[in-house]
């Protein structure tokens, strides 16, 4: 590695290492929502253990918003304060905005529509149904944010664009997908890990009444949810500090979440009262996966590719559910879900295909900067500045004759 830092061979050594480190960026956002899929596919199983053990939805949503903020908290508290900016010598940048009463209102909307309504009427509405039929409901989410999105102007829709059309019929596909997985089955597929293993089918069918009653309050709360990832985008822009928001989301939470909770089973200290048990492992699990992280990742992932990106891969869940459950609880496949699973990826791909157009970069590229560098006679220095919240680079030459050593990165 060269050390002389007025030397063009250090400059290209550094450009070469951001370059073999480009595929990780890129990959970075579908890592993330991958993770955040997995995470969320286990929460159903075992927040409805929980439900069928006669815990309270309310004390479930107070106890896992108070767990993930004592999680949240610290990491807030200790990586938010400072961001370390690489330049030649060590800088301190403080990133944690002011506390405005602006900002205020928001923290305290995003602690109101997701912990607080988006997942009481969640478990309220599979206590009337099931964990299925809950699933399957939440998987118009994505449709619903892009109209959301679109409406705030958060996402960019040209219906004379190929790739808007992409979008559109992406969207549209993963949540028919999603759909198809549900409500049709098909024949069963035999595979080697499930030979021999006995059919069970589902028992009586659901009460109109429930039915409609329990999908009224999922589609309450599946509004409340893509409420919450537009607000969230947007309180980014002014609070880009995504460890403190999900602190002060989950902190918010609890708190709001204790008031409904104490009115509601008022008269019933019972239900506050929780032992080393399925209660405490759905406590603890969604608190730490399904707020903490999740929010977090979410708001990593939006600010990099927005809110719509976010959304369209939420009925993953369900692929990733199938696929566990085959493996893990030896459950049957059956060709409709397989036919959705296709459906769902095929949307994906569209939506992909269809937003990478929105985040090329105007840059020049890597290469055209290396063979620029080298034929510079004059031995032009490039130094290259990157914005940590941005992330966007910027690129400014300084000659090196009768000048002060540029700074690089």
């Amino acid at each position: 590695m060269p050390t002389n830092i007025h030397s063009p061979e250090l400059i290209i050594y550094r450009i070469r290492r951001m370059k073999n480190l480009k595929w990780f960026n890129r990959a970075r956002p579908f890592i993330g929502v991958i993770f955040l899929q997995v995470g969320l596919a286990g929460m159903d199983v075992l927040c409805k253990a929980a439900l069928n053990q006669g815990m309270s939805n309310y004390v479930l949503v107070v106890y896992r918003h108070a767990v993930a903020t004592l999680f949240m908290a610290p990491f807030a508290i200790i990586l938010d304060k400072y961001s370390l900016s690489l330049c030649r010598s060590l800088l301190l940048l403080k990133v944690r905005p002011k506390m405005t009463v602006s900002i205020f209102i928001k923290l305290l909307l995003l602690g109101f529509l997701e912990p607080v309504i988006d997942q009481n009427m969640y478990f309220i509405g599979m206590k009337y149904t099931t964990a299925t039929f809950a699933a399957a409901m939440y998987n118009i989410l994505p449709a619903i944010t892009f109209i959301l999105a679109w409406i705030v102007r958060l996402e960019k829709v040209k219906l004379k664009s190929i790739r808007s059309q992409a979008k559109v019929f992406g969207t549209v596909a993963t949540v028919a997908g999603a759909m198809v997985m549900t409500l049709i089955k098909g024949p069963i597929i035999e595979l080697f890990w499930t030979t021999g293993l006995s059919h069970q089918s589902g028992s009586g069918g659901i009460d109109i009444h429930h039915a409609i009653k329990g999908a009224s309050l999922i589609t309450v709360g599946c509004f409340s949810w893509a409420c919450f990832i537009i607000l969230q985008a947007i309180t980014l822009e002014t609070y880009p500090a995504e460890l403190s928001l999900t602190a002060w989301i989950c902190l918010f939470g609890t708190v709001e979440g204790s008031v409904l909770a104490l009115i509601m089973e008022r008269g019933n200290p019972s239900a506050w009262f929780i032992h080393w048990d399925t209660k405490l492992m759905a406590v603890v699990y969604s608190g730490i996966v399904c707020s903490g992280l999740a929010y977090y990742i979410q708001g990593i992932v939006m600010k990099d590719r927005g809110p719509v990106f976010v959304s369209a891969f939420s009925p993953l869940c369900m692929i990733i559910v199938a696929i566990m459950s085959s493996f893990i609880l030896g459950e049957q496949l059956f060709l409709g879900r397989m036919i959705g699973a296709i459906i769902v990826v095929v949307g994906l791909y569209l939506v992909i295909w269809g937003k990478s157009n929105d985040y090329n970069s105007t840059s020049p590229s890597t290469d055209e900067k290396i063979s620029s560098m080298k034929t510079e006679e004059s031995f032009d220095q490039e130094a290259i500045i990157i914005d940590v919240h941005d992330k966007k680079v910027a690129t400014s030459k300084e000659q090196l004759h009768g000048k002060d050593d540029p700074t690089i990165v």
